[in-house]
């Protein structure tokens, strides 16, 4: 029997992300709790693990596996059902750079590390952070919403890569109170999304550790 562990932080979007993917496979898995608040990520042994020191970190059958996207390409070629990312190039493609403009163009920049960098090495006050932060989901976000179908999910009838990326972000992004009525396509999609029970499960109040 194969044994699935994922060292997790239940408000780490990056960790949202795969904690849906594997519910979407209908994979089992057991969760370690890793406290970024607390600062968990720096602790030698779990630099052991992942020495990015970033959650998630996947493992499966001895492999251990880092960073959201290349966890779930793994998910999808080892558990094929459902597909996140279609075998055809053109739309492959067009999948990941929707999925991308979360994962490489909003998220890298407003997490945890740059954000204490902003505070500690460049003085930023907490207004300054919050700024930063709308700025960048915005630009991620009008971009994503000029390219969302008026009807249907990212992934049409069923969730893809870029559906699975976006939940995530919108969480993020009422934690930390950016407007969203410029953007009633993303709306639409996430709340579609968020009724999914696969979704549900793996969303931050339903998994949260202590």
């Amino acid at each position: 029997m194969t044994e699935v562990v994922l060292y997790d932080y239940w408000r780490s979007s990056a960790a949202y992300r795969v904690r849906i993917a594997l519910n979407l496979k209908g994979v089992a898995y057991r969760t370690i709790p890793v406290d970024l608040v607390d600062g968990g990520q720096n602790d030698d042994r779990y630099l052991a693990v992942n020495p990015m020191g970033l959650v998630p970190t996947l493992e499966v059958d001895g492999l251990r596996l880092t960073q959201s996207l290349a966890i779930m390409d793994y998910l999808d070629a080892r558990w094929e059902d459902p597909r996140f990312v279609s075998p055809d190039p053109a739309l492959r493609s067009k999948t990941l750079a929707r999925a991308l403009v979360v994962a490489a163009d909003i998220h890298p920049i407003n997490n945890i590390g740059v954000l204490n960098a902003l505070r500690a090495d460049f003085g930023a006050s907490e207004d300054q952070v919050r700024m930063w932060i709308h700025r960048w989901m915005h630009r991620g976000f009008t971009a994503l919403e000029s390219d969302a179908p008026q009807t249907g999910l990212f992934g049409e009838e069923t969730p893809d890569l870029a559906d699975i990326c976006l939940v995530p972000q919108m969480y993020n992004a009422r934690r930390w109170e950016v407007e969203l009525v410029d953007y009633p396509r993303l709306l639409r999609i996430d709340a579609k999304l968020r009724n999914i029970p696969a979704f549900a499960a793996a969303a931050p109040e339903a998994v949260r550790h202590g």
